[in-house]
C-alpha cells in the first residue's frame, strides 16, 4: 500500500496539511516526498512493493505533468513495451506507465487498466487535476472541499479530517474531471446475461479465478497469505500453492478459546504444503484493541468492525513477527456467489439486486476492512476475488443458476473447484461461518457484553436520537458510532447504512449482522 493526497489548488495551512498527510504515514513508510505543482500539492508516502530502487518513487514526472498512485497494474510490462517506442522509462515501477498512458489516450486511460488503483494527476498543460478510482473502490480515495471551495483528496478520511467540512468517498469507477465524477466502468452493471451450461460456467470461474490468483503472485516484496479454513481463503491458497515454486506462508488467526477455523485453516496448511504460522488473541487483545481499530477503519459499521478486529490484530503480527510485505485474501467472494442471508432471496431478480448493491458498496464494507487492516500494519492487500474479469462474469452468469438451488451455498464455486485435490472435501463442502464469528464465538459476544455494560437503557435511548443518519439500534451500534464520531465528527455520511442481510426478505429481518441468528446457520462454524 501506499498513501497519496492532492491539494488542487492554493493551500493556505500547509502545516496543517502535512499533519493531516502524515495521518497515514503507516500506509507508506518507506519514504515520503511532497511536490508543489505551481498549482497545488501532491505528496506520496511510499510502500516499496515494484521497483524497490529510488528511482520508483513518486511522485513521477513528464512533461510539466505529475502523477500520484497507490496502485497495482498488472499486466503493466506489455503496456509499456508498447510505449518504449515513444517513452523512457527509469524505474521498475508499474505506475510510471500512467502518465505517457495519459498523454496518449487522455481520461481513455482508465478503462484500459487492469488494476487495483487510485491516482491523481496534474496535467502540466491544461494546468488541471484528474483523479480516478479502480471499479471496484479496493483502493481507498476520498474527497472534499476547503473552506474556498477547492478540491482535496487523499487516501483516507483520515488525511482531511481537518481540511475539509464534509468528507466522502470517491465513487469507484469514476474519474474527476472539470468538477465532474464521470463514470468509466460500472462493474456490477450487466450488459448481457451469460447463458452458459453449468460444466461451462464452473470451467470458466475455475480460470478466471485461477488467472486473478496468479498475477497477483508477482510482486518484488516478500507475498503471504491470510488463510481461515474458509472456502474462499483456502481456494486462494490453494491455486498459490500450485503456482508456487517454495511453500507458500499461510496465517490464521483465532480466539484462545473456542477458535473455530484454526483447525479448519491447519487442515487446508497440511493439505497444499504451506509454511503455517497461528496467532492466538484473548479477550484482552480484542477489548483493548477496539478503539484503535474503530479510529483505523473510519466507520461505525457493526459487521465491518467486528470482522476487523481478528483481521487487524492477524495483520500486525504479521508486520512485526515476519518479513511479509503483500497479503492475499479471499474477499468479494461472497457479494460474487451470495451469504448465507441470500439463500432467503425469493427470486433470482432480487439475488441479482443484492449482488450489483453489495459489489457497489463492497468500498465501504469489507474492502474498507481489507485496506485499512492491512495498509496501517505497512503491508499490501491483494484481491483476488476482485479481478475485475472474474468479477465481471460472474456477474454476468444467469442469477438463475447463482440461487442456492442446490441445498448448499456458493456451489458454482466449490463445483469449480471440485477436481483436480484442490482442498479437502470437508473444506470444499464446509458451511460457511462468518469470519468474526469464526474467529471464536467468544470474540463477538465479549464486545456486545461490552458495549452492554457501558450504557444504561436510558443512556442508550437518550445517546441515539442524536444521530439521524445511521441511527444506532443497539448498544453495541452506539458504542461504535460514538468512537467514530470523537475521530470523525459529523462525516457519518461516508457510511452509507449499516451493513445487514435485506430485511424486506422472509427470515432476514433480524437485529444482529451475523449469520448466527439466521435460522439457516445450522452447521455453519462447527
Amino acid at each position: 500500500m501506499c498513501s497519496i493526497i492532492g491539494y488542487c489548488g492554493q493551500c493556505t495551512d500547509k502545516e496543517q496539511f502535512i499533519q493531516g498527510f502524515d495521518r497515514t504515514k503507516s500506509r507508506g513508510p518507506d519514504d515520503t516526498r511532497i511536490i508543489d505543482t505551481g498549482k497545488g500539492l501532491l505528496g506520496f508516502h511510499r510502500l516499496a512493493i515494484m521497483g524497490l530502487t529510488p528511482s520508483g518513487m513518486q511522485p513521477f514526472e513528464l512533461d510539466g505533468s505529475y502523477v500520484v498512485c497507490n496502485g497495482e497494474i498488472y499486466g503493466f510490462e506489455k503496456l509499456r513495451d508498447e510505449l518504449s517506442a515513444k517513452y523512457t522509462f527509469s524505474s521498475d515501477s508499474d505506475c510510471e506507465i500512467l502518465l505517457p498512458l495519459y498523454k496518449e489516450h487522455g481520461t481513455d486511460m482508465f478503462a484500459m487498466l487492469d488494476a487495483e488503483f487510485a491516482c491523481i494527476i496534474f496535467d502540466g498543460k491544461t494546468g488541471e487535476y484528474i483523479a480516478a478510482r479502480d471499479p471496484i473502490g479496493i483502493r481507498p480515495l476520498y474527497y472534499g472541499y476547503d473552506a474556498a471551495g477547492t478540491i482535496i483528496f487523499a487516501s483516507e478520511a483520515k488525511n482531511l479530517v481537518g481540511l475539509c467540512e464534509r468528507i466522502m468517498p470517491f465513487p469507484p469507477g469514476h474519474y474527476y474531471k472539470n468538477g465532474e465524477f464521470i463514470c468509466y466502468r460500472d462493474i456490477a452493471r450487466v450488459d448481457a446475461v451469460c447463458r452458459d451450461d453449468i460444466d461451462t460456467v464452473c470451467r470458466n470461474i475455475h480460470d478466471k479465478l485461477v488467472a486473478g490468483v496468479e498475477k497477483r503472485l508477482v510482486a518484488d516484496a516478500k507475498v503471504g497469505f491470510l488463510l481461515s479454513g474458509g472456502l474462499d481463503s483456502s481456494l486462494v491458497c490453494a491455486i498459490a500453492a500450485r503456482k508456487s515454486k517454495e511453500p507458500i506462508k499461510t496465517f490464521a488467526i483465532g480466539m484462545s478459546e473456542d477458535a473455530i477455523d484454526l483447525k479448519y485453516a491447519k487442515k487446508v496448511a497440511e493439505h497444499i504444503g504451506s509454511d503455517h504460522k497461528e496467532i492466538i488473541i484473548t479477550k484482552d487483545d480484542v477489548l483493548s484493541a477496539l478503539e484503535t481499530v474503530i479510529h483505523l477503519l473510519g466507520t461505525f459499521d457493526i459487521t465491518t468492525i467486528r470482522a476487523s478486529m481478528g483481521m487487524y490484530l492477524i495483520c500486525k503480527a504479521i508486520h512485526e513477527q515476519t518479513d511479509t510485505r503483500v497479503l492475499l485474501t479471499g474477499e468479494i467472494s461472497d457479494e460474487l456467489f451470495g451469504y448465507k442471508y441470500t439463500d432467503f432471496a425469493p427470486s433470482a431478480e432480487e439475488f441479482q439486486k443484492e449482488a450489483v448493491k453489495r459489489i457497489r458498496e463492497l468500498h465501504m464494507y469489507d474492502v474498507l476492512r481489507a485496506d485499512r487492516c492491512i495498509s496501517v500494519n505497512s503491508l499490501e492487500a491483494r484481491v483476488p476475488f476482485g479481478d475485475l474479469d472474474f468479477v465481471q462474469y460472474v456477474m454476468s452468469i444467469d442469477p438463475e443458476m447463482k440461487l442456492n438451488k442446490y441445498g448448499k451455498g456458493k456451489y458454482l464455486l466449490r463445483r469449480a473447484f471440485e477436481q483436480g485435490g484442490y482442498l479437502p472435501d470437508e473444506i470444499l463442502w464446509r458451511e460457511k461461518a462468518a469470519f468474526s464469528d469464526a474467529v471464536g464465538h467468544s470474540m463477538v459476544d465479549y464486545l456486545k457484553e461490552y458495549a452492554d455494560d457501558f450504557y444504561t437503557a436510558h443512556e442508550f435511548e437518550q445517546l441515539r436520537e442524536k444521530y439521524t443518519h445511521a441511527k444506532p439500534f443497539t448498544k453495541e451500534s452506539l458504542l461504535y458510532r460514538e468512537i467514530f464520531e470523537k475521530y470523525y465528527p459529523g462525516q457519518g455520511e461516508m457510511i452509507v447504512d449499516f451493513w445487514m442481510p435485506n430485511k424486506s426478505w422472509e427470515g432476514c429481518d433480524v437485529d444482529d449482522p451475523s449469520a448466527r441468528v439466521l435460522k439457516n446457520y445450522g452447521d455453519s462454524g462447527k
